[in-house]
């Protein structure tokens, strides 16, 4: 069941992202430290690919789709009426994106980045406090977009999950 689209963001609707998922389906969102090019993303798409084609959890297949969103973002999406993921089954995950990570030169997994938008439009992946200290200089505001890695299930990315700051929880961290 995985998704084979490269970048979902070229044309598929928050509201049918990671389809046919039901809205409760756990969701894994990875951000990537840069933006990927083309054959990078490639690469990463078909290690995940791979990966969940034998996704497996106690030895029951899951049933898991992923998206790749705005050449930054890596959606991992598992049906649980299905089989739902444990925590070895997660891991294998997380080993597999190191590996690429490796092999890419990127970061994937965890570091704590916030991810925003610039004046500009470009995705940006910085630092908490190099966010915090952004938005001391103005240029980063309540209004700046940013992107919610925090969501834990499919609804809350079909919702939409970029958004001004002030409405995330980068608001209340960073501009109280």
């Amino acid at each position: 069941m995985t998704n084979r689209v490269l970048d979902a963001a070229a044309g598929v609707a928050s509201r049918e992202l990671l389809e046919p998922l039901p809205p409760d389906g756990q969701l894994w969102i990875f951000g990537s430290s840069r933006g990927l090019s083309e054959s990078e993303a490639e690469e990463l798409l078909q290690a995940v690919d791979g990966f969940l084609e034998g996704w497996k959890a106690h030895g029951y297949p899951l049933a898991a789709r992923r998206a790749w969103l705005h050449g930054h973002f890596l959606l991992v999406g598992a049906d649980p009426r299905v089989a739902a993921p444990s925590g070895c089954s997660i891991d294998a995950l997380v080993r597999t994106l190191k590996e690429v990570e490796n092999r890419l030169g990127v970061e994937l997994v965890g570091k704590g980045r916030v991810w925003y938008r610039d004046r500009d439009g470009e995705i940006r992946a910085v630092s908490r406090s190099e966010f915090r200290a952004r938005a001391g200089e103005g240029f980063v505001t309540p209004e700046t977009p940013v992107f919610d890695l925090s969501p834990s299930r499919v609804s809350e990315v079909r919702q939409g999950w970029e958004a001004p700051a002030r409405e995330r929880w980068h608001g209340s961290a960073f501009f109280s």
